[in-house]
């Protein structure tokens, strides 16, 4: 009798988990619009995968894609020892254990941005999960959908049993529907390609902005990324018309941990990809800084000869055109890529940095300094105390090493310890933010561009906006004398607008000498970094872009096209009815009696009026609007 109790227990337990149903999970953004069904399937003998989907107002967005991660688990000595496929699937025997559902609507103020309020508005699902074959092994998969899109993580509470984990590789799947196409890129600082999803020459770059057939643009991004290692993007071996994600190496993690957001912006128009580009934002973090009065937006010109005359000649031109700061660049302190170079002294002849600072101080303008990685690297435990002793503001990293777990964790560690010195930092080279600048708003830009370093066509400046700006601000480094630009000079002053940086360079390339102060650099001379609000007025990547952004009650506007000339209907009805504007615009004008030809004219515009923007190949226009009370 014992015995068949015994065997009665075992089939009905056995019956039981049978019984079972398959993880089912929608969530839904609050528009509604936007609907993601997370899925457990059962497939082989009894094995259990992840998946999920996303559709937009019905209409399929990612197809049914694999949620999958790749671990190499070690245990401490009083923890089982379990061996472990690293190339397996971890997660085929997953069991659910709880869903729990959230809701979050709150508003926050960032220190710098595109807008003065931010939303951070979602509805949200985690289905915890644990190991069948080994229950010490839990997490959960934490899901959010907002308007703008939708993002997903894997978390690993705390293990009682002090286990830390090596993630090995990710698989997240991006099933996309036949036809799409994507805006192609294999580095940051590279160039950009519309390709189908098929027969890529390398992984690509994040964000990753995707042409859907049915018109819908989605931008597929990381966010979050601070003790991780970077996770591009690859095509599936075999399933067609799919991306997978593609870790730059593995990441050692000890538990509670959660993976980076994937996230998956979603728009029926491309210019809400960069309306909704605080999306990115909203994935990270609060700011870690009390106070950020310290932190002062502005634009930047760099000083192209290190001596102390030409420091002051830059300076003055800067008090001029109303910029903020000065830079001086590479080889101030020697040579940077040297550990004997010591970044805290002046390396080459006539060059009074303390006499140039103080100098600058009295006309208020700051000065930032650039460093290389080697010097951070080795310095950096008192170096930024020591630029806040000395009264510089901020300062460049240059040549950083990014993509690898161990220096994702030293960018981290050093943008915090600049912020404890109050030291703003500016990132170049290779690397790209995912959101950071929330946390640390010290972090004022980045490169991590192709910009006018490498002297782009006008059509590659007509992409970015759609793509790489989605991941935050960016130092494009503006030119506007040196021969070799690729565009109009009118198409330069417009970038000022269309691209958005909180610390903008201006003048790159140029000296004070090159300049006869056209009337045009009164655009740049009036502009502002951050803005109170921001719109889209038409746009696609590739063709041309037109933005308007608002400080207080003046309007910016930046209108450029790619490498064709192209007519574009300016209509204001962004502006406030009944209230009348005076529009300043800067036009490419052949007949403009300057070097630059750029002409000047003015008019008087309302909510009511279109206007007609003739943009030559590679040219653009700048507006300036500010109500005709205020401008009398």
């Amino acid at each position: 009798m014992r015995q068949l109790i015994a065997v009665l227990c075992l089939l009905g337990a056995a019956l039981a988990h049978a019984a079972e149903p398959d993880l089912a999970g929608r969530l839904a953004s609050p528009d509604g619009h936007i609907v993601l069904e997370l899925t457990q399937k059962t497939y082989g003998a009894g094995k259990r995968a992840l998946y999920y989907n996303v559709r937009y107002d019905g209409e399929p967005v990612v197809r049914d894609s694999l949620l999958e991660l790749r671990l190499d688990n070690h245990l401490s000595e009083n923890a089982m020892a379990l061996p472990v496929d690293h190339h397996a699937r971890w997660f085929e025997n997953l069991r659910v254990t709880g869903v729990r559902r959230a809701s979050h609507d709150s508003t926050w103020t960032p220190v710098t941005g595109e807008r003065a309020r931010i939303r951070d508005h979602y509805e949200a699902l985690t289905v915890d999960l644990v190991k069948d074959d080994n229950p010490i092994y839990k997490l959960s998969v934490e899901v959010r959908a907002y308007d703008e899109g939708v993002a997903l993580r894997f978390a690993f509470p705390e293990n009682e049993k002090g286990t830390y984990y090596r993630v090995v590789g990710e698989d997240v799947e991006f099933a996309l529907p036949a036809g799409t196409r994507a805006w192609f890129h294999s580095w940051a600082q590279g160039p950009y390609k519309l390709l189908p999803l098929a027969d890529w020459p390398d992984q690509a770059e994040r964000p990753l902005t995707l042409a859907l057939p049915n018109g819908f643009s989605v931008a597929l991004l990381e966010a979050r990324m601070v003790d991780y290692a970077r996770t591009k993007f690859k095509l599936s071996a075999d399933k067609p018309d799919t991306i997978v994600t593609a870790m730059h190496d593995p990441a050692d993690l000890i538990s509670p941990f959660a993976t980076p957001w994937r996230g998956i912006m979603i728009a029926r128009r491309p210019g809400q990809l960069i309306e909704n580009d605080h999306f990115i934002l909203n994935l990270n973090d609060p700011a870690r800084i009390a106070d950020t009065s310290w932190i002062q937006p502005g634009k930047i010109m760099r000083v192209m000869s290190l001596t102390t005359k030409d420091a002051k000649a830059n300076i003055d031109f800067a008090v001029r055109h109303r910029l903020q700061y000065v830079l001086f660049d590479f080889k101030w302190y020697g040579n940077a890529f040297s550990f004997d170079a010591d970044a805290t002294k002046v390396a080459i002849p006539d060059f009074d940095l303390p006499g140039i600072i103080a100098y600058a101080k009295e006309r208020g303008i700051g000065v930032w300094l650039y460093v290389n990685q080697q010097g951070l690297l080795a310095q950096s435990d008192t170096l930024f105390q020591t630029y806040r002793d000395w009264g510089v503001k901020g300062v460049k990293f240059g040549f950083v090493l990014p993509g690898s777990h161990r220096w994702t964790t030293w960018i981290e560690k050093a943008i915090r310890q600049a912020a404890d010195a109050h030291i703003m930092v500016n990132i170049h080279d290779d690397w790209r933010p995912t959101g950071e600048q929330r946390t640390w708003p010290n972090l004022m830009t980045a490169e991590g561009i192709r910009g006018n370093e490498e002297m782009p066509d006008a059509t590659h400046n007509t992409v970015l906006p759609f793509v790489r700006y989605l991941a935050g601000p960016a130092d494009y480094t503006i030119c506007y004398y040196d021969p070799r630009i690729k565009t109009t000079h009118a198409h330069q002053l417009a970038l000022a607008v269309v691209y958005y940086s909180p610390l903008q360079t201006l003048y790159w390339y140029d000296r004070p000498e090159r300049s006869h102060d056209e009337p045009e650099l009164a655009f740049w001379d009036r502009i502002p970094t951050t803005w109170d609000e921001t719109r889209v007025l038409d746009g696609a990547p590739g063709r041309d872009v037109t933005i308007a952004r608002r400080k207080g009650d003046e309007w910016f506007v930046g209108s450029i096209t790619n490498d064709d000339a192209r007519r574009v209907t300016l209509r204001l009805d962004f502006l406030p009815p009944g209230q009348r504007y005076e529009a300043t615009i800067y036009a490419d004008d052949a007949a403009a009696p300057t070097a630059t030809h750029v002409g000047v004219r003015r008019r008087t515009v309302d909510a009511r009026t279109a206007l007609e923007l003739d943009l030559p190949p590679s040219g653009g226009q700048a507006l300036w609007l500010r109500p005709v009370a205020a401008a009398r």
